[in-house]
This record gives structure tokens, sequence and C-alpha cells, in this order.
């Protein structure tokens, strides 16, 4: 086992997140972390980087490739740039410039910047991500660590590895992809790159396959010297990944939060005709009960609770059932499994049917996962309730959440349109230092004020009616809806009126990208499920600039406000103009679930009659009913996080 072979599999231990006074204090640090100077110090390093641009632009490709070469010499013989950051990363922006056709700005170098220093760079939408980790992937590179670019879709894995490797290649560095369709050599083959794009969810898979590949032998040292007793035995080991050590995050508040509450696991079907006999007959009893008779709902948090007649009521049917149904608490379990994926879990909006299967879809992105089910029943019992074919439950081989996943690396950096809200989340999981990068052009975009409606039949008519009139006048719109089922809904409308829309949404996933980019062209309508096509730019098309740009139409209030500002910021790009509009109902699930009574009523009092309460103060009970849920995703993020220390400490795959 060479020495590269030795650091390969070694990893951070990340240290469980701190609490009480230690957490407080972790703040502050935090804060002092992303002051000020911190920015400062970052422009002025960029704009050093700016003033040597004219003594790179007179060399040839032959010049400027050596002296290339030779910062990749220094950066791998130190570890990291260090003395030669400043002159390395101007050439790099002139080979960027020659090989891909884009000169980086002053605000791009000051992300990349960032990125090699180790904070979570927020860049507005449009701003040049791609190309600002591509000028950071360059100096990783360099080390010849492993370095992850890691990005949200196989699409955007294929597209930015491919546009950015002529830069690549010029600068002596070797890039490669893995996605979903790969197999083991072809992900070894990527793996083996200095630079490698993926997603989290390829990324991790791997990691855990190559965790339990090493079962036997798990920690490097005692490996070595196996290997040295017996190299034999080591001659093919099947591990796909040479290590992990830089992570360069785009979109990382989805990432690393959003797509965080779900851990990743490795896991085996095993035949369970039982549970698939009791999920239909489950089904079947909780089709004769009744809300607030024989359960009572709780929205917040997605739960149902059996009433004594509920009780009653079941002990009386399962009287003459065999097996699992003579058990009280078992059969209370199963029945209040139904009930949940009865109430809460509703076609089109966290899952949908493909050939006969339940997929789930992510609430986040709208995105599909066809690889992964609900766990503890759970999946089985939706199949039931929508009649399809039941699958085979599934036993846990391996688990890890992607938040301790990522505090395995070394060097931890990322990017995002929307970070600065979850600024202390960030440091406290992370230890990772959120800086705001100034947009190239001032952002010109208008937020005209929410539009409230007392019933969400009204909003939808509304909503239909301002795209009515936006077409006529030739502007292109982007309405964005929180699930598949409202983005059907209005298609349907425009339809019936004879306007013609693009829909995105988990049904419609192939021309993702397609559609997006044409978004911006005069008259044309696109809806899409929350932040479907991120990553991909909306360029406005000729006379819309002239005419206003591109308007964003937001159906719903989402439950964290970073999405509903990536959203907006899909329009006034670049200095573009545009506008942007949320139309919103007291119905509207995010008021539902965590306003109370009170609250709901006065809203619904000041929509009958807006001089009941003020513009201000509407705006007021929105932000609470947002932070709330806020509150309680992260308590979620955090349970998730403090389970998988607990695994961790149990589980011997995990090692130390």
């Amino acid at each position: 086992m060479t020495g590269l072979d030795y650091h390969r599999l070694t990893h951070r231990s990340p240290e469980p997140p701190l609490k009480g006074l230690d957490a407080a204090v972790n703040r502050c640090i935090g804060g002092y972390r992303r002051r000020g100077a911190v920015f400062r110090e970052l422009w002025n390093q960029a704009r050093e980087v700016d003033a040597l641009a004219g003594e790179y632009a007179d060399l040839s490709d032959h010049d400027l490739q050596r002296k290339l070469l030779g910062f990749r010499a220094h950066t791998r013989r130190e570890g990291r740039p260090g003395a030669v950051l400043v002159p390395a990363l101007a050439a790099i922006r002139e080979a960027a410039q020659r090989q891909v056709g884009l000169r980086a700005f002053v605000v791009q170098i000051m992300g990349a910047l960032a990125l090699e220093k180790g904070f979570l760079a927020e860049m507005a939408t449009g701003e040049g991500k791609t190309l600002t980790a591509g000028l950071a992937g360059v100096l990783a590179g360099w080390t010849h660590r492993p370095c992850h670019l890691v990005t949200v879709n196989d699409y955007l894995v294929k597209r930015d590895s491919t546009w950015l490797q002529p830069l690549y290649r010029f600068c002596g560095v070797r890039v490669g992809c893995v996605t979903a369709d790969m197999d083991a050599d072809l992900r070894r083959k990527g793996y083996g790159a200095d630079i490698t794009y993926t997603t989290s969810k390829e990324l991790l898979a791997d990691f855990l396959r190559d965790q339990i590949r090493l079962q036997a032998v798990p920690h490097p040292t005692r490996r070595l010297i196996r290997q040295l007793l017996s190299p034999q035995a080591f001659a093919r080991d099947g591990l796909v990944q040479r290590g992990i050590y830089t992570a360069i995050v785009d979109e990382a508040d989805s990432v690393l939060i959003d797509e965080a509450v779900t851990p990743l696991i490795i896991s085996s079907t095993r035949p369970n005709p039982m549970l698939h006999e009791a999920a239909r007959t489950a089904h079947e009893l909780a089709a004769e009960l009744s809300c607030d008779q024989h359960y009572q709902r709780n929205l917040r948090y997605k739960e149902v609770e059996l009433t004594e007649a509920g009780l009653a009521i079941i002990e009386e049917r399962c009287s003459t059932l065999p097996g699992v149904w003579r058990g009280q608490d078992r059969r209370a379990e199963l029945i209040r499994q139904a009930l949940v994926a009865r109430e809460y879990f509703i076609r089109d909006k966290q899952y949908i049917v493909v050939d006969g299967k339940v997929v789930i879809v992510d609430e986040f992105t709208g995105r599909p996962m066809p690889q992964r089910t609900w766990r503890e029943g759970l999946h089985q019992a939706i199949e039931a309730k929508e009649g399809v074919k039941f699958s085979d439950p599934s036993e846990t081989v391996a688990r890890m959440s992607f938040q301790r996943f990522f505090r395995c690396f070394q060097r931890l950096s990322g990017m995002t349109g929307t970070a600065f809200e979850a600024a202390d989340e960030f440091w406290h999981i992370y230890s990772l230092p959120v800086i705001r990068i100034p947009p190239n052009k001032p952002c010109v975009r208008v937020n005209l004020p929410d539009r409230w409606f007392l019933a969400s039949e009204g909003k939808w008519a509304a909503v239909v009616e301002e795209v009515e009139r936006l077409h006529r006048e030739g502007r292109p719109v982007l309405v964005g809806t929180r699930n598949v089922a409202n983005s059907e809904l209005i298609a349907r409308m425009l339809k019936e009126k004879r306007i013609e829309c693009q829909v995105l949404n988990a049904h419609r996933l192939e021309a993702e990208a397609q559609i997006v980019t044409l978004a911006g062209e005069p008259g044309r309508i696109t809806i899409a499920t929350n932040m479907a096509g991120r990553g991909t730019d909306i360029r406005l098309g000729d006379g819309v600039a002239e005419d206003g740009g591109l308007r964003v139409i937001a159906t719903e209030r989402h439950e964290s406000g970073r999405v509903d500002r990536q959203l907006f910021g899909r329009s006034g790009r670049q200095g573009d103009p545009g506008t942007a509009q949320a139309f919103l109902s007291v119905e509207d699930e995010l008021f539902r679930r965590h306003l109370p009574t009170t609250l709901q009523r006065a809203l619904q009092a000041s929509v009958r009659n807006p001089v009941a309460l003020s513009p201000l103060a509407r705006r007021a009970i929105l932000k609470w009913a947002q932070r709330k849920s806020e509150r309680q995703a992260w308590k979620q993020r955090l349970a998730v996080l403090r389970a998988d220390e607990w695994l961790t400490e149990s589980l011997s795959f995990a090692g130390q």
C-alpha cells in the first residue's frame, strides 16, 4: 500500500455538536469569523489579483501554461498555494478566459478566494458560481489530494465538468465525474481524477459502500500492516474512492441543510409477506375511522393520536384477526401508520405513482427519488392506500447523515444564493463562516407587495388572471408552486383559457435545464415546483428587458424564507430588470401548520377587512410562521445528527 493509498482511508472524525454555554461561545466565534474585516481582506486580495491581469494577458499559451505548472508544483509541495495564491489565481483567470471564453469578474475572484479559505460564499443567482468554483477547483486539484465538487443533480455534474474541462486540462488538472448511471469501473475512474464532480447522494453512498468493504480491517494503520504481511489479500479490494479531503459544495443550503434531514441508508431488501398483508388490513380498518371521533390530528408534527372510541372500534374489529393483530400496541401502531399515510402523504405532493410504483418526491427540489423508500412500514402503508403492488421492506446495512459526512472532510467550503439566514447553523454544524459576495451589478428587481386571499380558489383564479394579463403584454412569467398537484392545477386552468405553458415538476424532469433556460423568452410561461432548475441561468430574450424583464409569481410562501428568496432571485440576474410577487391564502399549509388559531383568525379578518391589520402586521405574522417552521426543522436536523452520533458509536462498520 503506497502512502497515497494509505491516506485514502483516513478522514476527519467530527466532534459532537456543542451544547449550552460552549455553543453560545462558539456562536460568538462564528460571528467574529464573518466580521466586516474579513470581507475587506477578501476584497483587497481580489483587487490584487485583478491588478495582475496585464502581466498574464501578454504571455503566450506556452508561457502561461509553464507559469501555471510552476504554481502547481509549489502547491503540491507545500500542500496549499500559500505565497503564490494571488499570482496563481491571476494566471488561472487568464487561462479561463482563453479556454472557456469567460473572464472572471472581481467578485467571482473574491468568491474563489473565499472558497480557498474555507468560507461559504453567498453569491446571488446568475453571478457565475460555476466559474467561481472552477477557479477554486484548480487550486484544490493542484494539491493532488481528493477534491469533490458537489452539486445538486446529475445534469449539472455532467454539464459543469464538461464545460470546465478545457480550463482544468490547461492548468494541469485531471477532472472526472460520477453519476447515478455509472458502474464501479467508471466510478473508480471518476474518483481517480484530481477533481471529481458528483452529487452528495452518490458521494456518500460510495463512501458507505467502501466502508462496508473495509469492515474486516477499517483502520488504515492496521490495514497497512496486514498488506505488508499479505499483499495478495489486498490486491483487489473493490474500493472506488481514493479518499475524502476537500469538498466544494454548490447550492450548499440545499445540500447541507434542506436535504440533511434524511440520512442516506444503504439497505438490502427481504421478502415480508406478513407486512404486506398487515398493511392491506390496516388500510381497510383505517377506512372505517373518522377524524375527531376516532382519532385526532396534529398538523404541525404530522401525527395522529387514537381516541378511546378509536381504540375501542379497533379492538372490536381485531378480535377475530390472527398474528400481529392480537397485540394491542402493535395493531394500534399499524392503524396509526395507515392514518398518517391517508392524512399527510398526498399523491402528487409527497409522492407520485410511476409505472405502478410509489416514488418519493423531494419536497425541497420537486425531484423524484426512485431509489428511496419510507421506513418502518410507511412505504407499504402508502402502497396499500394507492392499491399498487407492494415492495419488499429493507433492512439497514449502513447509514450516515449528510451532516456528519460533510464534517468528515478536512477542508469544506461552498456557495449558494441564500445562506445568510442560516449562518448560525452553518457555523454550528459545519464550522463554515458565511460571507456575502456583492453582485457584479446592483440588483434592480422590484419585489411587489404580497396579495392575500381568503380561500385557495380565489388565489388560484387570481394567479391565472395575472398570468393571462402578463402573457398579453408579451412578458415571460415563472410561476413557482410547492408541489406537483398545484403545478398541474395551474396548467389545467391555463389550458382552459387556451394559454400554452411549460410545466416542470416530478413528472416532467427530462428537459429540466432546457425548460428553465428558455423561461426568459418573450411570452413564455413556465410553471415549476419549488427550486426545480436550480443551477441553470434564465437569460432574457430579445426585447424582454425593455418590457420589464422576467416576472416571478410565488403561489405560496415556503416554510423557509431562504427558498422564497431563491425563487425570487431567478428574476433580476446580473442587473437585469424584473419583478416578483407572492400570492397567499389564509388556507396555505404554512399558516395552517404553524400559526395558532388566534393568529389564523386575525389573518382571516384582515383579508376580509384590510383595515383590521396593516400590511406590516400581516408581514410580521408571515415571518413568525416561517421562523417557527425553521426552528422546528432545525430541531429535526439536530435530532438526526445526534442519532447519527449515537449510531456511529454503536455500529461496527463506522470505525473511529
